[in-house]
């Protein structure tokens, strides 16, 4: 199973240097667990950036793997992991998600490097 962070979505979307990196995880959608707060992150980001159109065509693709919700057993979870990692509210939930699907994380969000189970590419 994999979980892409909502960095390595975007930078998928906008074809940056390491979107390479991430074209894998993304295009295998029975093996894509895709937490709700990256929908967020990444339709709030494309909307702010772009457009209305652009974002919801994103999160068009996001859809297409298996979503997750945020449920009250995820959320303890993400604090746990938020605290004993120092984790920020968004990166703790994404973990956590990882974590429960024993997924690997896909990333460019230096806040994961070096954690089990991570894939982490510096920003270009």
């Amino acid at each position: 199973m994999n979980v892409v962070d909502s960095s390595a979505w975007l930078e998928f979307f906008a074809g940056g240097p390491n979107a390479a990196h991430f074209a894998r995880p993304i295009s295998s959608l029975n093996q894509l667990v895709v937490p709700s707060i990256t929908i967020l992150e990444v339709f709030k980001r494309i909307l702010q950036q772009r457009d209305e159109n652009a974002a919801l065509r994103a999160v068009a693709a996001m859809r297409q793997g298996r979503n997750v919700n945020l449920d009250a057993d995820m959320a303890l979870a993400a604090a746990k992991l938020g605290h004993d990692f120092k984790l920020p509210l968004a990166d703790s939930v994404i973990f956590a998600t990882a974590r429960k699907y024993g997924a690997v994380l896909w990333t460019q969000d230096a806040d994961f490097k070096g954690l089990k189970n991570v894939r982490y590419f510096a920003k270009a």
